[in-house]
């Protein structure tokens, strides 16, 4: 088996926030004897019953915090978006029992709704963290969050359920190391088995539990790539929030499910790694290993999808050799790796959603108007002519030095001018990644562009300073409020 590109990413380092982190590669060699003995969903569920925060190293517990925070910046910035909008306006309707906060609106509904509607609003913007695979974890908040409102858990007691959600995420793609190369998307095919893991350590649901859950989960898991650059897309993330709470909550009420949902035949890892190499080794090193910290994950600087992030940093870089006299280009040649040339798009976007994906659009923006911000998707900015002028320059295509390969995710923008001259940059690395960090201070800024569309500035920044140490929190008393905000519409 090879090892995947998401191997190799981690969480952004920054001064009180983040440190440097060594990346270690997981034993991935041929399934032994040993490995084949293990029951993965009975080890799951020991790990999980059995799981002490205290014992995390140090690296782990900083990243959970920034994961944490920087997800209820994007849930508030995505909570703006259309797709936010159409989910929370369903649920409204449903006039389901007021329990649990919507964010960024006057409104509660049930666990599961709101997990569903604050899943979508998460993954919106395209913001959220990534890790390998894309975005196995974004369900985890919206789920625990639903469940310890009604529950009135602890921010510590959320916090562990996270640790636990995120090490079953890894472990599962850790086990088919390429299950990137499918078309499924693993927000919502392992995102929801991790999602209702978290959720069964929240209910402090016993071992025999937890493999209920897993069991329904696996059932309930679904999502198709073929959907990138939609409003679907985001319904992954809620999709898998919801599913996640339903089978935690089913599975305590001694709801029934296969205890072999995940190995046996026409299980999980037989259906959805399909001709693909699985082991259950993964499952063998819990207690042991840290994904969270040995793998982490990376934060985005740029509200669109991962994949992409390489080439703007390229884009930028050779606009800044430039001046930005953007009149001197006459082409536009970007070289992406060949994995990230299936999920991009290569016309002009129509949509908000399609911009996240579109190569010429968001070239060509960050070339006409610089970095790429929340402003920049919008149906506003994406009609802006000179950006649609400019994006008839962009060809795309494999890139001849890098693209077969996986990790680094290399990106190449070479530009020729009106005089015949050229100029490039090769990016092997994304800004927010392990090898590229972005720093405090720049996290920070994120945050705040994220809330304070929905929150003043001095309640944005009181929400970063307490709520970016998750683990030392008492109570969510304060956070609910912060979150249940008058209704906002759609951001254009």
């Amino acid at each position: 088996m090879t090892v995947s590109r998401g191997l190799f990413l981690a969480a952004s380092a920054s001064a009180g926030v983040l440190g440097s982190v060594q990346i270690v590669a997981a034993d991935e060699t041929s399934p032994s004897p040993v490995a084949a003995a293990i029951d993965p969903a009975r080890a799951i569920a020991s790990y999980v019953a059995g799981f002490d925060a205290g014992s995390l190293p140090p690296l782990a517990v900083q990243r959970a915090n920034l994961a944490f925070i920087d997800s209820l910046g994007v849930m508030l910035a995505g909570s703006r978006s259309e797709p936010a909008h159409i989910v929370a306006e369903m649920v409204r309707e449903e006039h389901a029992a007021p329990l649990t906060t919507i964010a960024g609106r006057a409104l509660k509904s049930s666990p599961q709704l709101a997990a569903l509607a604050n899943g979508v609003s998460l993954h919106a913007l395209d913001y959220d963290v990534t890790t390998i695979a894309g975005q196995p974890t974004a369900a985890l908040f919206p789920a625990l969050l639903a469940l310890a409102e009604q529950h009135h858990a602890t921010p510590g007691e959320v916090f562990a359920a996270y640790n636990v959600g995120f090490e079953v995420a890894l472990r599962l793609l850790r086990a088919c190391p390429a299950f990137a190369t499918t078309g499924w998307h693993s927000t919502g095919t392992v995102g929801t088995i991790a999602a209702a893991v978290a959720c069964a350590k929240l209910l402090k649901a016993p071992p025999d539990v937890v493999v209920r859950a897993i069991g329904i989960s696996a059932s309930l898991a679904s999502s198709l790539s073929v959907n990138f650059g939609t409003m679907t897309k985001p319904l992954h993330a809620g999709q898998a929030a919801r599913n996640g709470v339903m089978a935690a909550v089913l599975a305590t009420r001694g709801f029934t499910s296969s205890a072999i949902a995940l190995e046996g035949a026409n299980g999980y890892s037989l259906d959805f790694c399909r001709d693909l190499a699985w082991s259950n080794a993964p499952f063998g090193d819990f207690g042991r290993r840290s994904d969270l910290a040995e793998i982490g994950f990376k934060v985005k600087p740029y509200a669109c999808g991962g994949l992409g992030h390489t080439a703007i940093d390229a884009a930028l870089a050779v606009r800044a050799m430039l001046g930005g006299r953007i009149d001197q280009i006459a082409e536009v040649h970007v070289g992406v790796t060949k994995q990230a040339a299936k999920y991009v798009a290569t016309t002009y976007p129509s949509t908000i959603e399609g911009a996240k994906f579109s190569v010429p659009y968001v070239i060509a923006t960050s070339f006409v108007r610089g970095t790429p911000r929340l402003s920049t998707f919008s149906d506003a900015a994406i009609a802006d002519p000179r950006v649609k002028t400019f994006a008839a320059k962009i060809s795309v295509a494999a890139d001849p030095e890098y693209g077969d390969s996986i990790d680094p995710n290399a990106a190449r923008v070479a530009v020729v001018l009106t005089d015949g001259k050229r100029l490039e940059s090769l990016i092997k690395y994304p800004i927010g990644s392990q090898q590229n960090p972005m720093s405090k201070e720049q996290i920070e800024a994120k945050f705040l562009d994220c809330a304070v569309p929905t929150l003043d500035l001095a309640m944005a920044k009181h929400m970063f300073a307490t709520w970016q140490s998750l683990n030392t929190q008492s109570s969510f008393a304060t956070l609910w409020p912060l979150l249940h905000n008058p209704d906002v519409p759609a951001k254009a």
